[in-house]
């Protein structure tokens, strides 16, 4: 507990701030308000208009979703939601280009909130070439204008955010999409308890003194190792992705059982010295008996180096719930992380100098 103090003395210049002083301080967009407003954006998703202006939903083989960053994680996390439903090949692609299986009964959703990202609009022009089903996610840009020039079917996402603070916006419009194609059973229900969750949540994590902040606290001066099983896998990589750009802090995450077959190992020379780590596991009360029995391995053979483990597991009686549960809970440790370490977790200054390298 020391090491942390004195952390926190450091970059708030040897004066203790309260969380109310450092949203002030550090947090530019009121980003803080965002997060307690975004059970606002499933609201707005879901009673959206879904226009789709194409015949899409015949043949179809698989689905693939083009798109980076927020867009990207909420389809790796529609493929955990809808694993029981979803009787297709469902992929994410982050790339330039589409897989070489991609053809004319495959459905492209190509997704960018910002409706410029290259690496989707590139493969949008692959879809277009292919003779893909296609449908444009976003809140305007190169894309729209594309989707409505090749008579697309392009569905808007509410502005106003910054991507990964619009997960709400982008996930349930997806998962809206599939809906009205009639590719998965309705989902109203199970929506209606994610928002009923993300308000109660909202107003429990803006509070005082919260779970949020005290696991951000722990984490101060230490880099998150996230580990997780494979049914939770988008929740680590999204928790490590948020550790990354609203912390501005490096983070990694693995799955259990793959980490169990190379990266336990490492934690045989693992020296505090060399690399200040606390291991994040994220897990469920449905896993397999062998996978919590993994876990419970590595615990005990983390702690032999004396690492913290930090466990994380949500207590909804839904694996559907449980996922977003967790989305919303690591949302915001990693807001407050940044803002006591003395950073504006709207700050991205290293993707926009690249950004505009590219350009």
């Amino acid at each position: 507990m020391k090491r942390t103090i004195l952390y926190v003395q450091e970059i708030s210049s040897n004066k203790f701030m309260n969380i109310e002083n450092l949203k002030k301080v550090h947090d530019s967009n009121n980003q803080f308000q965002v997060l307690v407003d975004s059970y606002q954006q499933i609201e707005n998703a879901w009673a959206a208009e879904t226009n789709l202006t194409n015949e899409i939903s015949s043949e179809i083989k698989n689905i693939i979703v083009a798109g980076m960053g927020g867009s990207a994680i909420s389809a790796d996390l529609l493929s955990s939601f809808l694993s029981d439903e979803l009787n297709m090949p469902f992929n994410s692609c982050r790339d330039y280009s589409l897989s070489k299986y991609a053809d004319n009964n495959s459905l492209i959703i190509a997704s960018s909130y910002s409706g410029n990202t290259e690496e989707t609009i590139s493969c949008f022009k692959d879809a277009l070439k292919r003779g893909c089903k296609i449908i444009a996610v976003s809140t305007g840009g190169e894309l729209k204008d594309l989707a409505l020039e090749n008579n697309i079917s392009w569905i808007s996402l509410q502005k106003g955010f910054q991507p990964r603070f619009a997960l709400g916006a982008s996930f349930f419009t997806m998962l809206k999409i599939l809906q009205t194609l009639k590719l998965i059973p309705a989902q109203d229900k199970i929506v209606n308890e994610i928002i009923s969750l993300w308000k109660q949540k909202g107003n429990e994590y803006s509070s005082d003194k919260n779970q949020a902040i005290a696991t951000a606290e722990k984490l101060i001066g230490f880099i998150p190792i996230i580990y997780s099983s494979n049914k939770l896998e988008a929740v680590g990589y999204r928790l490590k992705c948020q550790f990354n750009e609203n912390s501005k802090l490096h983070a990694f995450s693995a799955v259990i059982p793959e980490l169990n077959h190379n990266e336990i190992v490492g934690w045989e020379t693992f020296s505090e010295k060399q690399f200040n780590a606390k291991l994040i596991a994220i897990l469920d009360d449905d896993n397999h008996p062998q996978i919590q029995k993994r876990f419970d391995i590595t615990h005990d053979l983390t702690q032999r180096s004396k690492v913290e483990v930090i466990t994380f597991r949500s207590s909804e009686k839904k694996l559907k719930v449980r996922i977003m549960d967790l989305i919303y809970l690591g949302d915001w440790i990693t807001y407050y992380l940044s803002i006591l370490r003395g950073f504006d977790p709207s700050e991205i200054d290293y993707i926009m100098e690249l950004k505009q390298s590219l350009a």
